[in-house]
């Protein structure tokens, strides 16, 4: 038979008061939770203060628990960096690839440029981690690394017009490397400028790219005295 306080209440132990007359506990996070939680300050801290500034026991702090709490669930700071570069990196790319969707070429170029854009402005402690270089060997990747990832994305979509075009489709990871870069670039600029608007730097990354490429020439020649 149950056990019934005095109270009428039943005599478990989780309902009873804690010790010292206290009344309530702080609820114990679950491992996975503890992991989340760590993920989020550690981008916090690597966004705000670089890989080196910031400390293992400046993350544990923030978290409330030990330093060997970091270590049991990452094996350190630069287990716990390689998994927020890996985890932004991931969501860069897939926000680049969903937003390229069927339509016009022009109108593709604005949704690459969009897709970028938009993760500086909802994701912007992630991509301050990914423009820097990483200083960790064993982490999965580089900006560089996920310029060239995304241009991927656009190779096959640039060698099309390409050859539509009566140009070479082999040169469309050149092309592609370099428009992916351009908006890169101008993207870690806009990161702190934020001036102008975002639809308007969209637009003018697009109308550089668009009327570069319909004024391209199938043999680019070079004008000035250097030729090799």
């Amino acid at each position: 038979m149950e056990h019934v306080a005095s109270d009428g209440s039943s005599g478990e132990k989780s309902k009873a008061p804690s010790p010292g007359g206290r009344r309530g506990r702080r609820v114990r996070m679950t491992g996975k939770e503890r992991r989340e939680q760590l993920l989020d300050i550690g981008r916090t801290l690597f966004a705000e203060k670089g890989f080196e500034g910031t400390s293992v026991e400046e993350i544990a702090a923030k978290a409330g628990v030990s330093k060997p709490v970091v270590y049991e669930h990452f094996g350190g700071k630069e287990g716990l960096y390689a998994v927020v570069v890996d985890r932004e990196m991931r969501k860069l790319l897939e926000m680049v690839t969903n937003g390229l969707t069927a339509g016009h070429p022009r109108e593709l170029l604005e949704q690459a440029a969009f897709a970028l854009l938009d993760y500086i402005e909802s994701y912007t402690d992630g991509f301050r981690i990914l423009v820097r270089d990483s200083p960790v060997a064993q982490s999965t990747g580089t900006f560089a690394s996920l310029i060239s990832d995304i241009a991927t994305q656009v190779e096959d979509i640039l060698g099309l017009e390409f050859k539509a075009r009566g140009f070479d489709p082999k040169l469309a990871p050149l092309y592609a490397q370099a428009l992916v870069g351009m908006v890169a670039l101008t993207g870690q600029w806009w990161l702190d400028a934020r001036k102008p608007k975002k639809a308007e730097v969209a637009a003018h990354l697009v109308n550089l790219a668009w009327h570069g490429l319909d004024g391209m020439e199938q043999k680019p020649r070079l004008i000035g005295h250097r030729k090799s």
